[in-house]
């Protein structure tokens, strides 16, 4: 069957299926469950009238449960058993991962990613948006920022990987320690501890449009009336930064903020491909790809942690959201 025929297939039973559930379950729910007849009419009415608006949730409530709810039970059960999917283990996952010295290596390096991509990519992306906002060619400026967006971690790990270079004719580090006459090249990605931050800077690189982009936007819808007011106070333009509009659009940096933590929470490519996870850079990702295919009980706990770890900073991001809808 041509492809074009199967979506359209899909299409059409997509859309008839979910006209004759909506039909079929309120014509249930009225005329079988809930009569509007006799002398219950008016409490059967009401009651039906509960009801309804459960009976349009729960597709997408299906869903949710088939697709994250399932899973995540899923997940935990599994990381209860060992290598064999036959030999329960209980908590015995978790407490060899505890003990683990690779565990708590990559458990720090991620508590160091999730400060300093966060802040490192508002901070450069907020002075991007106010710088750029007035030039002439800001547009233009913007689009460079913007531009790593476009780009795969993988791509951008490579590109920095030849700026990282043990080589004073690739690597621009060591091309620049060459010209102040430092004579023998080193590898930054080896350097102990440091070398995490070195990596850090490709994530931020990258993030620093999209922090850019949203704050720009927030930038622009402080009212002129309130700055006006300010310079007219005598507000110098340090003052009119940082006591005028940081305040004022702080709620969208701490949307900013949690998303760009919860992506870093799930980072993987970019230390895959530039060490491997050696040399003290594991972050949890890739510690747990080390036990994917050898021990899938220990992998799937390490996975546990990662969501236990990202679902506060979600649940505040969510409570953020609701405070500004309100």
């Amino acid at each position: 069957m041509p492809v074009i025929l199967q979506g359209l297939l899909t299409i059409v039973i997509g859309v008839s299926g979910c006209v004759a559930y909506f039909y079929f379950s309120n014509l249930v729910l009225d005329k079988v469950i809930f009569p509007p007849k006799g002398p219950k009419a008016g409490q059967n009415i009401n009651r039906a009238n509960q009801v309804r608006p459960w009976l349009f949730l729960f597709p997408a409530i299906f869903v949710l449960g088939l697709y994250l709810v399932y899973p995540v039970i899923g997940s935990f059960v599994r990381s209860l058993y060992g290598r064999n999917p036959d030999d329960f283990v209980g908590m015995g996952n978790y407490i060899s991962l505890a003990g683990s010295q690779d565990f708590r290596t990559s458990f720090i390096n991620n508590f160091l990613w999730a400060i300093v991509v966060p802040a490192g990519s508002t901070f450069f992306g907020l002075l991007a948006a106010q710088l750029t906002d007035k030039l002439s060619w800001g547009n233009f400026a913007k689009s460079l920022i913007f531009m790593p967006m476009a780009i795969s971690f993988v791509g951008a790990s490579l590109i920095w990987k030849f700026v990282y270079a043990n080589d004073a004719d690739i690597g621009l580090i060591n091309a620049i320690r060459a010209m102040v006459g430092f004579e023998n090249p080193i590898d930054v990605l080896q350097i102990p501890f440091w070398n995490n931050f070195f990596l850090m800077v490709i994530l931020i690189w990258i993030q620093t449009g999209f922090a850019m982009v949203i704050l720009s936007a927030a930038l622009r819808g402080i009212p002129e009336e309130t700055i006006e007011a300010a310079i007219l106070d005598g507000a110098n333009p340090w003052q009119l930064f940082f006591q005028i509009k940081v305040p004022q659009i702080m709620p969208t940096i701490v949307v900013v903020w949690t998303t760009i933590t919860i992506l870093v929470l799930k980072v993987f490519d970019i230390v895959y491909t530039m060490t491997g996870g050696n040399f003290g850079t594991e972050i949890l990702p890739s510690y747990m790809m080390d036990f994917m295919f050898r021990d899938d009980g220990r992998a799937t706990a390490i996975a546990f942690v990662i969501m236990l770890v990202v679902l506060p900073v979600m649940i505040w991001n969510i409570v953020q959201a609701r405070k500004e809808m309100r």
